[in-house]
């Protein structure tokens, strides 16, 4: 499998792993982790972290495109963590299906964005 999806509940973000060539059976694996963690906070953070990345197969694509326009508005933060130059380009890529905020992390700085998906979580929930 190459994809691994941990909910990190106080926080209202999901952390998901990839690695290899995401599958369209990789998107019945994690989704729904993903809409479960929709339906219950509204919206979410999601920390996406890619080691050893190589794409999508053309049935893993689809599968992303219906899910960014389901979820268009649920998600107010995406992090992008990789290692090559090419999935930087994912975080332009991604502006345009979805309104969350959107950052590139290199892997040497996943405690960087691990912190940027947190911000303001724990004040807004105390206030």
């Amino acid at each position: 499998m190459s994809v691994e999806v941990c909910e990190i509940k106080e926080d209202k973000a999901i952390e998901v792993d990839l690695s290899d060539k995401l599958t369209k059976e990789d998107y019945g694996h994690f989704l729904p982790a993903v809409e479960a963690a929709i339906q219950r906070h509204g919206k979410i953070r999601m920390l996406v972290v890619m080691r050893d990345f190589h794409g999508w197969t053309a049935g893993a694509l689809w599968e992303d495109i219906k899910f960014d326009f389901r979820h268009f508005r649920d998600i107010e933060r995406l992090a992008l963590v990789g290692q090559n130059r090419w999935e930087a380009g994912m975080a332009v890529f991604c502006k345009p299906f979805t309104t969350a905020k959107i950052k590139y992390f290199d892997l040497t700085a996943i405690e960087e964005a691990k912190q940027w998906i947190g911000d303001g979580l724990k004040a807004s929930v105390t206030h």
